[in-house]
């Protein structure tokens, strides 16, 4: 006999494992609480029902079908969460350190990789994942990404990657000065793609908030708690990064980049080859490259 799964662990697993079950307030109280996860949950029971324009009941009954006993447990669990969300690397070393398996460090970091890679694939919209291939691939949309601290590589290797592929893509520079000027050029219906894992970063977040003011499309590339640029953000990719190190792993935001990637370049083929030509073309004539040797 197959055994039965486990219930999701984080309340924000619960709230979506659980909308197909609910009644029509009840979704509307659960889509309230994804919306902005977790600011919109962390008051009172009353504040919370206000919020979603609910009353209090049905706030504890949606409680009571995600397993809690009540209010007070609901708001234990969400500061243990939060708590982790904003873990620093040093809570993070301490964390692993207790917990520490027995094999050699490569087998186990790679081993939670995968489990990280094959726990993002699982939670990723297909649908989403096309939608936000469309909109990259879209040549009159302008791009613009930003990064975090550690994730503004991957913000800048995605520039780089497909700016081979399309023009009008801007990788965002973390001085806060030179922001206006991209804003002003931004239209509606423009792209920004922003990164933004544990521990959050306001920058981040106070710029897909202006971006979003601007009407452009806001993919946020985030972790599985959720970065509250999720408030702004209509398509949302989260990617599971825990690590056995004070550091979380990358290793799934950028497989989702390099995902993307793919979907573009597939989009639009020959565009792509064209463009690549003329660029091996000017690659050559700059000598950017050593000449691989023939024959």
């Amino acid at each position: 006999m197959t055994e039965p799964s486990p219930p999701p662990r984080t309340i924000e697993a619960r709230l979506r494992a659980a909308l197909p079950d609910l009644t029509r307030a009840e979704r509307q109280l659960a889509a309230y609480m994804l919306n902005s996860y977790p600011v919109a949950v962390l008051g009172s029971i009353a504040s919370v029902a206000r919020g979603a324009g609910v009353s209090a009941p049905t706030v504890g009954r949606l409680l009571q079908k995600l397993g809690f006993t009540g209010y007070p447990e609901f708001q234990a669990q969400l500061r243990e969460e939060v708590g982790e969300r904003l873990a620093s690397p040093l809570a993070k070393h301490e964390k692993w350190a207790q917990t520490a398996p027995d094999a050699h460090v490569l087998d186990s970091f790679a081993g939670r990789v995968v489990e990280d890679l094959t726990a993002t694939l699982g939670q990723i919209d297909r649908a989403g994942f096309d939608t936000v291939a469309g909109l990259l691939a879209d040549a009159d949309r302008r791009i613009t990404l930003i990064g975090g601290r550690l994730t503004q590589a991957i913000a800048g290797y995605f520039q780089t990657a497909l700016r081979i592929m399309r023009d009008d893509v801007v990788l965002l520079s973390a001085v806060p000065s030179t922001w206006p000027p991209v804003l002003l050029d931004m239209r509606p219906g423009d792209v920004l793609v922003a990164f933004d894992i544990r521990r959050y970063e306001p920058p981040v977040q106070q710029f897909v908030e202006l971006a979003r003011a601007r009407d452009a499309q806001v993919v946020l590339i985030t972790d599985r708690w959720v970065s509250p640029a999720a408030a702004h953000a209509q398509h949302l990719m989260p990617c599971h990064i825990e690590a056995p190190s004070a550091w979380d792993t990358l290793t799934a935001p950028l497989m989702l980049v390099e995902a993307l990637l793919t979907a573009v370049q597939r989009r639009d083929r020959p565009g792509t080859l064209a463009r690549l030509e003329k660029l091996e073309i000017m690659y050559e004539d700059a000598r950017i490259f050593r000449r691989s040797r023939q024959g």
